[in-house]
């Protein structure tokens, strides 16, 4: 017998400010699905979440959720209005033996659940509502953008806690990656319309261009029949003294379908204009060293970036690597060590915090008023890369209507204040890009885009980013920020780095950018190791097993004891077969920890 559905919407139509979002939309969410929500930036994914979370009021339509079942949402921009810490709003609504999932949930997020509301950043707000959301263990889990703000540990730690759940989750995500490892089926918003098809992301964008396809045909037959009526209605006057008004009316029922087609949107038209050619040598970096107190950012570090490299760095939130960045471009000092930058350098800069845009200016004030944009008695002009442009048409060309242009920076969406910090780079001359953080927010189209323009562009690139695809799709060498000052260079993007990493502890470069003076390693620790010798990545498996097992141990107990309520059966039957739940899974868990634990001591002790 087919199970109920978790989740269904039927016939939703929603409207605002008078224009339509969604016109009847239906769509079912089932137990076990997994299921990525994709559309461009703008097209309503958000919105759509809402409605499915219940917190937009629709028109028209209905949603029903089938009774005993649990819907969680974790939302963008969470209130966290009413509650001191972080830790008491990420634990609301669970019983006391529960708290342990809140901790568990914050060690792998990044969170400390004792930091006051009032000093918490924005990521730090979005962490406690991811932790909130896992540990209420809803049967349905609606996730918007949980990556943002996640570093890449954490992002490959709530990857696996999503891949073992048995939830049915609903995913809006702008890391391909993320997307492609963990969903079965994919929900496309386009133009109010929404598909759905029984494969996951990694399959979305063949399918849509497929259905691109097949539309830009049904459009071209459309016009050629238009033209061949039209060309009859005309000519065929001279012939007859009363024309056939069945086909005058046909004809206008064909321009009328052709008029009521939504067109695609584009894709912004982003460009990078290289300025003059840099030195062959772009930056020098010799023994740099940084501290922040007793806390040690970088110890003795080398690099050299040449022109044409494309250096990714990476490494846990917190870590250093915009610090780095800015002693690389000379922004600030090293406490040791020098930098020497290469000649004829113009560089532009994408901050991950979007400090160049000031909430509070227009979009048509925000390029007007750009000294390195500004054209000399043109109110209405601003320079892009080297030739005047009126300003509404530039911001056209990054897919803002007229009406934005006038409206505050505040009111765009992340993803439109990525395009607008985008547009300000790109409309100027460069040959150094220094990008920290530039695919937030930012759609599938448009990171293909992005992806395409930095691999034409001539000049050279450092990149901060926790998108493993796009540092793979990007990046010819990247620097691990690994704590404790310790930064390796590896060839190659996010996987290259990955691989070579389990093979042996460290690897230097050769050619592009260069980590000198480093010493070789013995044959021994190559990626085979000798028999009965822990590689790499077993001993550090073995000494991670340790702390496992305690966790694990430490959360059955609490688990037991809650259980261990005499009316917890009969008082709270649903939170009670949870819990049991949750207990086997641990159990289970703990078993095959310390199993392993024992094949790798084993193996090392021989």
């Amino acid at each position: 017998m087919a199970q109920a559905p978790l989740l269904q919407l039927s016939d939703i139509a929603l409207t605002f400010g008078g224009d339509p979002v969604f016109d009847d939309l239906s769509l079912v969410v089932h137990p076990g699905d997994r299921v990525a929500l994709v559309g461009r930036n703008g097209s309503g994914k958000s919105t759509l979440m809402k409605v499915m979370a219940g917190l937009v009021e629709v028109d028209t339509g209905t949603r029903v959720v089938s009774p005993g079942v649990s819907v969680g949402y974790m939302e963008q921009e969470p209130d966290l209005t009413g509650f001191e810490t972080l830790g008491d709003f990420a634990a609301y609504g669970l019983e006391p033996g529960e708290m342990y999932m809140v901790e568990r949930a914050g060690e792998g997020l990044k969170f400390d659940p004792d930091r006051l509301i009032r000093s918490a950043s924005g990521g730090e707000r979005r962490r406690a509502a991811l932790a909130r959301l896992m540990a209420g263990r809803p049967e349905l889990m609606l996730l918007d953008e949980p990556t943002n703000h996640l570093d890449i540990e954490a992002i490959g730690w709530l990857e696996t806690e999503l891949k073992t759940t048995r939830a049915a989750f609903v995913l809006i995500s702008h890391d391909r990656r993320f997307l492609t490892e963990l969903t079965r089926a994919t929900l496309w918003i386009d133009r109010g319309q929404v598909r759905r098809q029984e494969t996951g992301f990694g399959g979305f964008e063949a399918w849509r261009d497929k259905i691109w396809e097949e539309e830009d045909q049904s459009r071209h037959k459309l016009n050629r029949k238009i033209k061949a009526e039209a060309r009859w209605a005309v000519e065929g006057i001279s012939a007859r003294r009363k024309r056939n008004m069945g086909r005058v009316r046909a004809l206008q029922d064909l321009r009328a379908e052709r008029a009521g087609m939504i067109r695609r949107q584009g894709t912004a038209a982003m460009d990078l204009a290289a300025g003059p050619k840099s030195g062959k040598k772009v930056i020098e970096a010799e023994g740099i060293a940084k501290a922040f107190g007793d806390v040690p950012i970088l110890r003795s570090f080398d690099l050299k970036v040449q022109r044409g490299d494309r250096v990714a760095f990476v490494g846990p939130n917190g870590v250093g690597k915009t610090t780095l960045i800015r002693m690389l471009t000379g922004e600030i000092e090293p406490d040791a060590g020098k930098v020497s930058l290469g000649t004829n350098l113009a560089m532009a800069v994408f901050d991950q915090s979007r400090a160049q845009l000031d909430p509070n200016m227009t979009l048509w004030d925000s390029l007007t008023g750009d000294p390195d944009m500004r054209v000399s008695g043109k109110a209405d002009q601003i320079m892009v890369r080297g030739q005047p442009k009126h300003v509404v048409g530039y911001l056209k060309e990054f897919l803002f209507d007229d009406a934005q242009a006038r409206a505050p920076v505040r009111s765009l969406s992340g993803g439109e204040k990525a395009r607008l910090l985008l547009a300000k780079i790109m409309a100027r001359e460069s040959n150094l890009l220094v990008l920290d953080e530039p695919t937030n927010d930012l759609d599938v189209e448009t990171l293909d885009l992005l992806q395409d323009i930095l691999g034409d562009y001539p000049g050279t690139v450092l990149l901060v980013s926790h998108d493993r695809d796009f540092i793979d799709r990007v990046a010819t060498s990247t620097v691990a920020m690994e704590g404790n000052g310790r930064a390796t260079i590896y060839a190659g993007g996010w996987s290259d780095y990955q691989s070579q990493k389990a093979g042996s502890d460290g690897g230097a470069v050769s050619g592009g950018a260069k980590q000198k003076n480093k010493p070789s390693k013995p044959a021994a620790s190559a990626s085979r190791p000798a028999p009965n010798q822990l590689s790499f990545t077993e001993k550090h498996r073995l000494d991670a097993l340790p702390k496992l097992l305690e966790r694990l141990e430490a959360e059955i107990g609490k688990l037991e004891e809650y259980l261990s309520a005499p009316d917890m059966f009969t008082a709270e039957p649903l939170k009670f077969k949870k819990a049991t739940e949750a207990l086997a899974e641990r159990q289970q868990a703990l078993a095959a920890a310390e199993e392993e634990w024992l094949e790798l001591a084993e193996k090392a002790e021989s």
